[in-house]
Order: structure tokens, then sequence, then C-alpha cells
């Protein structure tokens, strides 16, 4: 989910900069309350049971269980009354990942991030400097949480902000490139599948995903030995429990709005060694109701070996690929197939096959945003591999 509403009305509890308010961990009596002042916002597309329900089974899915998803809460730090009730002032969510970063030295290292989601502040305590409260103390804890030390430090945390780019860039969290890719959905015999090209399903994501890091922390190493240890190049890990939340996510909606799961999780072209391929997932806002919010929403794109595959090649298998997810787009009710990030590789492909499509350069919603925990401020950090695989 995204990140949402900064401060925006009405009476309450003490001042935000107060040291009566804290943030800390709600217990398991006061997360139900959390999700129901959420459910108009992020989850319009369930009731608001099945809605509870999909929130409590997050925290069992790869990635988020055993810990590895931490929610947060704003507020004070002894009940204002008899009953023990404490109001929820600002919620939030975190969820560790791993991350790559390259070091001056120009190695690649393996660290820890934490990805923001779910960011609200209760309608009835807008406007009070809570949410500002909230991010402030959360950039701070978060550079020590769930620390795995020398080995395996906390290097840098991310959000995606809905509400534009200053809100969380004064709280340190700073925007960096936020574009994609939109393509029409059309029907399967609008878009035929193509030769040598074979659907992607959860047995083939394991093998792919082990490709891909290997990919991925070789193109970091290559980015530290061009700039000298300039920069910091760094990159969530595309790991198979990453792509396992979101698709597991992506179950529990479309079994509960179509009453089945798709089978089809992405398309690969190409022999082993010079494939390209893409994973995808199915996000639902609208629900059958409205298509405008759901999107097919292109994962990751890899090209296994670009520069011993020839063209041609790559731009036939990546055209079958597109036409794949346009037609799985049309079949489960999407508004559109959207692309994050393309790398200029990937741009260049999207123009040559041939199919319309349009550019879209975020500043409002979405906007993908880091703050780095590096040794020393001001640092200059290019964020790789910045795709929507690493958003929650």
């Amino acid at each position: 989910m995204g990140s949402n509403n900064p401060d925006s009305s009405p009476d309450s509890p003490p001042d935000s900069s107060s040291p009566l308010i804290t943030l800390t961990n709600p217990t398991p009596s006061e997360l139900p309350k959390i999700f129901t002042l959420s459910h108009p916002k992020w989850g319009p597309a369930l009731t608001l049971q099945d809605y509870l329900d999909r929130e409590a089974y997050l925290t069992t899915v790869p990635l988020s269980k055993n810990g590895g998803i931490t929610h947060w809460l704003l507020t004070l730090s002894s009940p204002p009354s008899p009953s023990g009730e404490r109001p929820i002032l600002a919620s939030c969510e975190s969820i560790k990942k791993r991350a790559f970063y390259t070091t001056p030295s120009g190695s690649v290292r393996e660290g820890v991030a934490h990805g923001i989601a779910s960011v609200f502040t209760d309608p009835e305590y807008r406007g009070r400097g809570y949410a500002s409260r909230m991010m402030s103390d959360l950039g701070q804890r978060l550079k020590t949480w769930q620390d795995g030390g020398e080995d395996r430090p906390v290097v840098f945390s991310v959000l995606y902000s809905d509400i534009g780019k200053g809100f969380y860039a004064k709280h340190g969290w700073a925007p960096f490139r936020s574009s994609h890719i939109s393509w029409t959905p059309s029907s399967a015999a609008e878009s035929p599948r193509g030769k040598g090209v074979k659907t992607i399903g959860y047995h083939e994501l394991a093998e792919l995903c082990a490709v891909d890091e290997r990919l991925l922390k070789e193109r970091l190493a290559g980015l530290a030995k061009e700039d000298g240890g300039k920069k910091r190049h760094v990159a969530l890990a595309p790991e198979l429990d990453q792509l396992l939340w979101h698709l597991m996510r992506e179950d529990f909606m479309t079994k509960h709005i179509f009453g089945r799961t798709p089978e089809v999780r992405g398309a690969v072209a190409g022999e082993k060694g010079r494939r390209v391929w893409a994973v995808w997932t199915r996000g639902y806002y609208g629900g059958l109701g409205k298509t405008e919010g759901n999107t097919l929403h292109v994962l990751r794109v890899v090209v296994e070996d670009e520069e011993n595959t020839a063209e041609e090649e790559l731009v036939e298998g990546f055209k079958a690929i597109v036409g794949i997810a346009r037609a799985e787009a049309d079949e489960w009710r999407s508004h559109d197939v959207q692309m994050w990030n393309p790398t200029g590789l990937v741009r260049g492909l999207v123009e040559k096959i041939g199919v319309e499509y349009e550019f879209v350069e975020r500043d409002k919603e979405s906007i993908a945003s880091l703050m780095w925990y590096g040794e020393e401020e001001g640092e200059e950090v290019d964020w790789v591999a910045n795709e929507k695989y690493a958003w929650c």
C-alpha cells in the first residue's frame, strides 16, 4: 500500500511534540481497529471483514511472517481512561527486506532495508502534526530496527508516497525516479503468444529469482567500478519471498473478487542464458465495479544476457511477453498494464515492439522515496532496479 495523508483537521489529545505521545507497537486488539480505519482508503474492493482477514493473512506469508512485518502506532504513553483504550493517532507498518549496496571500495554487500507502508492518520486527528511526529520517530527507529550487525546492517528504508514529494522528503525520504509505461488491455486473440514464449507460474519463480539476484549483484559491481566507488548503488533483493508476498496478496484478492486465482504470473522468452522475462501481479482497488482502480503491475523485467542476445530476438520475445500481459489484464478486469521505471534497454524494446503505449512521469502517487542510513551523510545514492517488486 502507498503512504497516505500528512496532517490535515479537528480536536484531540496533546500537541504532536508532547512527551506524552509515543511510537510503539499496537496490541492484537488494536490492529483490527487500525485496519477498520484504513479500509475505505485501501480496501474498497473487499468487504470490511475480508479486508481484516487479508491483513491478518499477510502477516503469515513469506517476507512478512515470523516478525518480518512490524506494525507501528503513534499513541499516548499512558491510556487516557480507566478502560485502557489508547487513541490511534497515526499508524503504519514496516517490512524487513534483504538489500544490496556497494561500498567505497566497490564491493557489493548485503544489508537490511525496511519498506514502509500504510501510513495513515484517523480523519478525527488530522491537522495536529501526528503523521509528522510518527515519521520523524520512525525514521530514526528503523536505523537499528532488526539490525543484523556488521554482517547485515540496516542500510536504508523506502516508502511510496501518494501525497507528492514534499511531505516525506521533509522527514528524510528523498524522492527518486517515479515513472511508468502503460499499455491498454487487449484480448488474447489480438495478442498472439509467439514462438518460444512460455508462461510463468509459481514453480518457475525460484530459478528465475536466483538468476536475477546474481545478475543484479553483477550490475551493482559494474556500476561501482564505473564511478570508482563514488556513489552508493543500492537495490532491494528481487528474491523469491519478495515476489511471493505480491503473488499471495494477489491470490487473496482474486479469490474473493473472482472466486478463483490466476495461473499466469508472467512470461519468459528465449533459450536459457539468453532469456528475457517479466513477472507481474494484479492489484485491485476498484473491484469489479470500477476497473479504473485495477492494474496489472509488471513487478520485474529481466534481460539475462544483453550483450550476447540478438536485438531481433529480444524485441520478438518482449513483444510476445507484453501481448500475454495485455491479454491477462483483459481477462482479469484490469484497467491497464503498468511497468515501473524501465531501464534504457527496456525502454528501447518498448519503442521497437510496435505496441502503442503511454509514458507517465508520476509527481503525486507512488513516489519512490528512500532514506539512506549510510555512515556518511550526503552520500550520493543510486537506487538500482527501482521497479514495482520493491513496493509494499
